[in-house]
């Protein structure tokens, strides 16, 4: 053990010596590791930033709410079977709160309704295209998930008498009053005049396809009375008391919203019950693929740069063959030769591996400064496996060279020219 302690000391003070005779070159061995690690911890950082802004905005629909809708969110072959389902009502939301109300030990905690449409949201001569309207009641305050930057949301007084009173996005209240000012002011909807409770803290976009800040959110009865009678886009979005118990209050939904639609035993569900899990089965291949697809190209750097480190090994090997047959006819063994050469070689993969880390976290702070809305994750489990990797790359590029250099006959090596 002492014996094996010594050869591993010496091959790394040998290994070290050597990269500081060679310095350029050591360097540019490397430089195909430091990109390749680059890469791949680019990558990386990508991903696990893709997966916490799906997180983020997986949060944000709420992991605790359950959706009754005329479509389900996942695709489907047989849509003649949903078109022709009858629209959801506000009124169904009333009625469900009433069978939840005489549920025993109910695992729902409370239904609301939500209308949706797009409308054109104005103050004097500024407007805002495109914000997302909805209406509803105010229970809603129990299900959104978000925080208030001021203000505060409508009480159910105030939506039953269908009060012109509206809640903003953080997008809509600083386009329209600058001096985010928003607060108590008149806002024009669908061409009628509603008045700012409230603002609605910045909470980003879902998957950057759509802004959770582009949006306001009116009483339901004004929803109705001024901007849009009709039930198409109704869905009922329902609290759930527990979340670890997601799967039963689904079933108890079912059963719940079968007896408000009044359906038959035999009859088909005419409406889904959507939770967040479904974007996650549908995302999950997309990113498992393009995490699958990024490494096996970015790897392919990495790889480069095991050439690149085999390629050197074995000219230093050539180069100091004589230096080999001298210390192998002193009684140096086949291993002590074979730990010089890897150690060299891992040396300068793990030091090109170190400054490739560096770099990636230099970009990564960069990119986090430059756009703070980006998620970038940069984390220690990263930064081991890069150091791991990399270390790897220049033990298995440095194997074959080392193992040549020592199987060398002694005699033959020393009368090397």
């Amino acid at each position: 053990m002492k014996r094996l302690i010594y050869e591993v000391t010496e091959a790394f003070r040998i290994a070290f010596a050597q990269i500081r005779a060679h310095k350029m070159r050591s360097m540019l061995t490397a430089l195909g590791v430091i990109i390749g690690i680059m890469a791949v911890t680019l990558m990386g950082t990508a991903i696990n930033g893709m997966d916490v802004s799906f997180q983020q905005s997986l949060s944000m629909l709420g992991d605790d709410v359950l959706h009754v809708q005329k479509w389900p969110w996942t695709d489907v072959e047989d849509w003649w079977n949903y078109v022709g389902r009858p629209p959801l009502r506000p009124e169904d939301a009333t009625l469900l709160n009433r069978v939840i109300a005489a549920t025993n030990n109910s695992e729902l905690q409370v239904a609301v309704p939500v209308v949706q449409r797009n409308q054109v949201v104005k103050n004097g001569d500024k407007q805002v295209s495109g914000v997302f309207t909805q209406g509803t009641n105010g229970d809603y305050s129990q299900v959104m998930t978000a925080d208030f930057e001021s203000g505060r949301f409508f009480t159910n007084a105030e939506a039953q008498g269908g009060r012109p009173v509206c809640v903003l996005g953080f997008d809509v209240a600083h386009a329209l009053f600058p001096g985010g000012l928003a607060l108590d002011k008149i806002v024009s909807i669908h061409n009628h005049p509603f008045r700012v409770l409230g603002v609605i803290a910045r909470q980003g976009s879902f998957l950057g396809l759509f802004s959770f800040d582009n949006q306001a959110i009116v009483p339901l009865d004004a929803f109705r009375k001024y901007i849009s009678s009709a039930n198409r886009g109704t869905e009922i979005q329902v609290k759930v008391k527990d979340k670890r118990r997601m799967a039963e209050a689904s079933d108890e939904l079912q059963g719940a919203m079968r007896r408000v639609r009044s359906q038959l035993p035999e009859d088909r569900d005419n409406f889904s019950i959507n939770q967040q899990e479904a974007f996650k089965a549908q995302l999950d291949p997309v990113e498992k693929g393009i995490a699958l697809a990024g490494f096996f190209i970015t790897s392919l750097a990495l790889f480069v740069g095991a050439i690149g480190i085999m390629n050197i090994t074995f000219v230093s090997v050539k180069e100091r063959t004589k230096e080999i047959g001298t210390r192998k006819a002193l009684g140096a063994r086949r291993r002590t030769i074979l730990l010089q050469f890897l150690i060299e070689a891992a040396s300068v993969s793990f030091a090109g591996g170190l400054i490739g880390l560096a770099f990636t976290w230099s970009l990564a702070l960069l990119i986090g400064l430059a756009a703070p809305a980006l998620p970038v994750v940069f984390s220690p489990a990263l930064m081991l496996i890069g150091l791991v990797v990399s270390a790897g790359t220049g033990l298995a590029a440095g194997f074959f060279p080392a193992l040549g250099a020592s199987r060398l006959d002694p005699v033959v090596a020393l009368r090397y020219e």
